[in-house]
């Protein structure tokens, strides 16, 4: 258990120091806006690269990724259709929302817990792969062709990942690692240092988005939306991973624990992120992002109780 609480007190202490970043003004008016962008056209993309670009694949390819990629489909398709068709809510916004239904914080938060809670951080590695260089593509190439991109062609609509920074680095660094060949450090230590920027500055932005709202503030914040996401992201897909890690893959002990927890995560400020790319859905990702990390202390706290 504390490792749990150690991972979360690193998070929140950032988010607090971007709160107190927006309430200074020290960024100035579009300071969340420009630190969003870098994050998402630099900082990420670099980090993505530098981290697949050593990674093991046969580590990456292992049950874990299977659950991983069933539960998100899984849970992202269920909100998006209830959105769709229950909610009435544009396709932008319920891209969003299925983001954060099932977009698991891999790295700011992921990789902590999987070292202080399961011992080995490779437990996130296949969920980081799959969320890169497949579930990001697909649903930003939804939000680029549904985002003032009405009429666009089928070469715009074969074309779109492959415009996407986060996507061509996931397949760039997956590329390198497929190969074999490892790049000199003079050229690997660039991505490393400017990566590095990626998780505390999601986290810096998320806390200058908190300063002057109210989270769940009522009649501004879509709350329907955000109790859906998040009782999906932190009820759903842990009972989902446990289901079929357990029944459908046979896995058992410290193995089906791990993928457990890790389904237990809460929502990434990366889909935050893509929301303030596109400007949609801000709110929504803002506000479940922070109630599923909440949530989710009791959530993985339980999850070690009954399966450590």
């Amino acid at each position: 258990m504390s490792g749990v609480f150690a991972g979360f007190t690193v998070i929140f202490v950032v988010i607090a120091i971007g709160y107190a970043l927006g309430r200074s003004r020290v960024l100035g008016e579009h300071g969340e806006f420009v630190l969003s962008r870098l994050v998402f056209f630099v900082a990420t993309p670099a980090l993505l690269f530098d981290s697949l670009a050593k990674a093991d694949l046969s580590v990456i390819f292992s049950p874990t990724l299977a659950v991983a990629a069933a539960t998100a489909f899984a849970l992202g398709i269920v909100y998006f259709t209830i959105a769709r068709t229950g909610m009435r809510r544009p396709v932008p916004e319920s891209t969003i929302g299925a983001l954060a239904a099932s977009y698991v914080n891999s790295a700011n938060l992921g990789i902590p817990i999987a070292v202080f809670v399961l011992g080995d951080a490779s437990f996130v590695a296949p969920l980081l792969l799959f969320q890169i260089v497949v579930y990001s593509p697909i649903a930003l190439t939804m939000l680029d062709l549904t985002t003032g991109r009405q009429g666009a062609s089928w070469v715009d609509t074969v074309t779109t990942p492959l415009k996407n920074p986060i996507v061509l680095a996931g397949v760039a660094g997956l590329a390198v690692s497929a190969s074999g060949w490892a790049p000199p450090s003079a050229l690997t230590e660039p991505f490393r240092i400017v990566g590095g920027a990626s998780v505390p500055g999601a986290l810096l932005a998320f806390g200058i988005s908190l300063y002057g709202v109210r989270v769940l503030q009522p009649g501004v914040a879509p709350r329907r939306e955000i109790a859906l996401a998040s009782v999906l992201k932190i009820v759903a897909q842990p009972v989902l991973a446990y289901l079929m890690g357990r029944f459908a893959l046979g896995l058992d002990g410290h193995e089906l624990f791990a993928v457990v927890v890790v389904a237990a995560l809460p929502t990434a400020q990366n889909v935050f992120v893509y929301a303030s790319r596109y400007q949609r859905g801000m709110i929504l990702a803002r506000d479940t992002a922070l109630v599923t990390t909440l949530a989710s202390i009791p959530s993985i706290g339980l999850v070690a109780a009954l399966l450590a």
